[in-house]
């Protein structure tokens, strides 16, 4: 981005492409070869959802998964024990691992034993505060495994809860569902409005070549795109007949070495002390699907690179037009915008370069912060793009009566309440600022992610409103 421009920008994108594609489609295409003898996988994915709501139904009656459950259980209610005196339970952990690393040194054990409880007394939590956020994380943890599934909808069923069931779980249902249909909301409108998309279609030469390129964009991605469901059947169903119900010395070797490299991406515990896998007792994070897919299937651990190259060129190909856009926006529209700096098109072109990469420092350091999830910031960022440009670009197209009062008021006041709505439900916001300045929980149940909902409505209305009023008061003016 820093020694090229647009064009080396959208080649370089292109490329980028061409990784992701094949990183995702190579295991798909595999995965349905190898169950159903097609590679086309979006279409032949749909007749293993049948064996999916078969193998759920046996867990679902299953005592061993059951047993799981019910630890699991018992777990939540120890951890809820504990919350009620963090200080006395921090002290009466200290002690017991103290008094069994004593036992096991006065017997002398075996080391690899003595290590283990080492480190769980090494790793205790150092303060109340740090033990509450740890234990009520657990908590979550312990309460979502100890339902059936591992809290797991059923696949076939879209939310959780039951629109048939009780009272709460017709509430879990409506309210999944309606957080679902506001987060694809706010995607499709973010996708819209976001600038370096639009200013994608400033490479190519004609309006004709601009919609060829839109109709072969939106081909790919759905190439893409429906490919991703059919991953998610077909993953789930190698998991479900190849590794629920084998022994633990009998797994394969790649679940021991992603749990090496995170835990948080696969966990496995015989929790119920049977040496069998069951069901409840596998934790696989979301990323793993993706990264380990080749090897779930059979592939050798060079496509698992490849798929993790397209995760990275994924994350630079959004990079690289991000880079451009903020540096060339902030150069031409906020430095050379009134005209005071004049200078030649080379001088603003060396000036966007270091514009660039100061952005680019100063996103590396954010993202050095750690201060939230990659995924829920993503999400945000398709909200703040769909109330900011969106109402006022539709609008601008396809009404004729848009004021630029109209437009900049609109755009402020979607930006503006998205931007609360966010940043109520922020912890560092809330830590600092008095709760009545901030929203009262969640408005009509949507969490923050979806805020570009309430963002776009308000500011259609108000660019609206504002456009009629201010066209009357110019024609008033005219007269």
């Amino acid at each position: 981005s820093f020694l090229g421009g647009m064009r080396a920008v959208t080649w370089t994108q292109v490329a980028q492409y061409v990784v992701i594609l094949l990183a995702f489609l190579i295991p798909v295409s595999w995965l349905a070869y190898k169950q159903l003898g097609n590679p086309i996988a979006a279409v032949a994915y749909a007749s293993q959802l049948h064996k999916i709501s078969q193998l759920e139904e046996q867990l679902l009656h299953s005592p061993k998964e059951r047993s799981v459950q019910q630890i699991y259980q018992e777990r939540a209610d120890m951890l809820e024990a504990k919350l009620q005196d963090v200080p006395l339970a921090m002290e009466r952990d200290r002690l017991v691992l103290h008094e069994r690393l004593r036992y096991l040194r006065s017997i002398q054990a075996d080391v690899g034993a003595i290590a283990a409880v080492s480190r769980e007394y090494a790793n205790l939590p150092r303060s109340p505060q740090e033990a509450e956020q740890l234990w009520r994380q657990q908590l979550q943890e312990y309460r979502e495994r100890a339902q059936p599934l591992g809290g797991l909808p059923r696949h076939g069923q879209p939310f959780g809860g039951d629109p048939e069931g009780s009272a709460q779980e017709r509430a879990q249902f409506n309210d999944e569902r309606a957080n679902f249909l506001a987060l694809m909301f706010c995607l499709m409108f973010g996708t819209a409005g976001m600038p370096h998309l639009l200013t994608r279609y400033y490479t190519v030469p004609s309006v004709s070549a601009a919609r060829t390129s839109v109709a072969w964009t939106l081909f790919f991605i759905a190439l893409l795109y429906l490919s991703a469901p059919a991953l998610a059947v077909l993953i789930k169903l190698e998991v479900m007949n190849n590794l629920v119900g084998v022994r633990f010395d009998e797994l394969p070797s790649w679940i021991a070495q992603w749990a090496r490299v995170d835990g948080s991406l696969l966990s496995v515990e015989d929790i119920n002390r049977d040496g069998i896998l069951q069901f409840g007792e596998l934790r696989l994070g979301a990323d793993l699907i993706v990264l380990a897919a080749p090897e779930i299937g059979g592939l050798p651990y060079v496509i698992a690179g490849l798929v993790a190259a397209g995760g990275l060129a994924a994350a630079l190909s959004t990079a690289d037009g991000l880079l451009l856009t903020i540096s060339n926006a902030l150069v031409r529209d906020l430095y050379f915008s009134r005209g005071t700096h004049k200078s030649s098109s080379e001088q603003r072109v060396i000036v966007s370069k270091f514009v660039l990469m100061g952005v680019a420092l100063l996103a590396a350091w954010v993202a050095g912060q750690r201060s939230s999830d990659i995924l829920p910031m993503v999400a945000m960022s398709f909200s703040i793009a769909a109330s900011a440009f969106v109402p006022a670009m539709v609008l601008g197209i396809f009404w004729r009566g848009v004021t630029r009062q109209g437009a900049v008021a609109g755009m402020l006041a979607g930006l503006g309440i998205t931007a609360y709505y966010i940043l109520s439900h922020t912890q560092w916001v809330q830590s600092a600022v008095p709760a009545a300045l901030l929203a009262d929980g969640l408005w009509w149940g949507l969490q923050p992610i979806s805020a570009g909902v309430f963002g776009v409505f308000l500011g259609t209305g108000v660019t609206v409103l504002l456009s009629l009023v201010t066209t009357k008061k110019n024609k008033k003016v005219s007269v």
